[in-house]
């Protein structure tokens, strides 16, 4: 008998404690899927907690971690349900990212990408391989739902292209909206807020870019009560269907909230390149043009300090030390044997 997937595990532990609960009566209805993707250490799991009213310090994600949260319609009306997904590691465990998008939850599933403001060199890499790679394996389930139920993939690309403002036809062609629900929230805004003007106006405008192309909801927040108040609100439109809001706020010297659709890319404008520098960039697309543009000013990292640590025993998180000091003492052995099996081989040969 084939094992339980995570996913069947999580369910049946949810069905489990709302059978085994005081209050409802009969199975939840209305369930929505939430999964939280971005930068390590970035606030992920700080804004899942704070969107269940969950007072507890927040624990470094291992992997894959799952959480559920309900919400009372009225009275004697089953609850919603909605499940929380979190992905940690940053870009390090992109494999992971198809244990919970599956053809039965697809419908009812959106992505909420978490990006450090504090580390804007990284923010690149680390937006384009986490889109990139949840993006392809979405695609890959649509397809293969498509060969089930042609009508129900279709009504979700009808739902996301519904949200582009019909006032900007030359943005349909430019842009290709994420196929299932996408917020982007830039973390650490109360760091952000001190940067260079020039610096928060280039991260601004491309990551209205990004979110506009994307047909993505954008919005900064940080330790700020008042703006977790509003991702909180943000997070229970996608978990509950609870009504968007409709507010908007593009300026730079403040934090931005844009929903999706109600940005354009003649409100955006072009990307922050002087004139004469221009001409010398070369890109096949916008988004390839928008990124030489943002990484002129901030070059990522080098692929070896950029790559999170994917070992375990040697993430720092891990660390205990009779475990290590007994590692590095068998490494040195290790080592050893293999200078010695080394100078053996050469000495048959020499001998040979």
């Amino acid at each position: 008998m084939p094992s339980e997937t995570l996913w069947e595990i999580a369910t049946a532990e949810v069905e489990k404690r709302g059978s085994n609960g005081s209050e409802g009566n009969g199975v939840e209805t209305g369930e929505k899927s939430v999964f939280f993707i971005g930068s390590k250490n970035g606030g992920k799991t700080t804004i899942i907690l704070r969107c269940l009213d969950r007072d507890e310090p927040p624990k470094p994600t291992l992997a894959l971690e799952y959480t559920y949260g309900r919400r009372a319609k009225g009275h004697k009306i089953p609850k919603d349900i909605a499940h929380f997904w979190e992905l940690g590691g940053g870009t390090s465990l992109l494999d992971l990212i198809s244990v919970p998008i599956t053809s039965d939850t697809l419908r009812t599933f959106s992505i909420v990408l978490v990006l450090d403001l504090s580390k804007p060199n990284d923010l690149w890499p680390t937006m384009e391989n986490l889109l990139q790679a949840t993006k392809l394996h979405v695609d890959k389930v649509m397809m293969k739902l498509g060969k089930k139920n042609a009508k129900a993939v279709s009504e979700m690309r009808q739902k996301i292209w519904s949200n582009m403002q019909k006032d900007h036809p030359q943005d349909r062609e430019l842009i290709d909206p994420f196929p299932i629900p996408l917020v982007i929230i830039g973390s650490k805004y109360d760091i952000f807020q001190d940067f260079d003007s020039e610096k928060r106006k280039v991260i601004c405008k491309t990551l209205r870019f990004v979110a506009h192309y994307y047909g993505a909801s954008l919005m900064f927040t940080s330790k700020s009560e008042a703006l977790l108040l509003k991702i909180r609100g943000v997070i229970n439109q996608l978990a509950f269907g609870i009504d968007k809001s409709k507010s908007t706020c593009v300026d730079q010297n403040k934090p931005l909230f844009v929903t999706a659709g109600l940005d354009s890319l003649s409100q955006i404008g072009s990307p922050p390149v002087p004139d004469n520098d221009f001409g010398k960039l070369h890109a096949h697309s916008p988004m390839e043009l928008w990124k030489k543009v943002y990484e002129k000013l901030f070059p990522p990292k080098s692929i070896n300090t950029l790559k999170d640590v994917k070992d375990p025993a040697r993430d720092p998180q891990y660390a205990e030390s009779e475990v290590d000091e007994m590692r590095i003492q068998k490494d040195q052995e290790l080592e050893q044997y293999k200078r010695s099996s080394s100078k053996s081989w050469k000495q048959i040969e020499l001998d040979s």
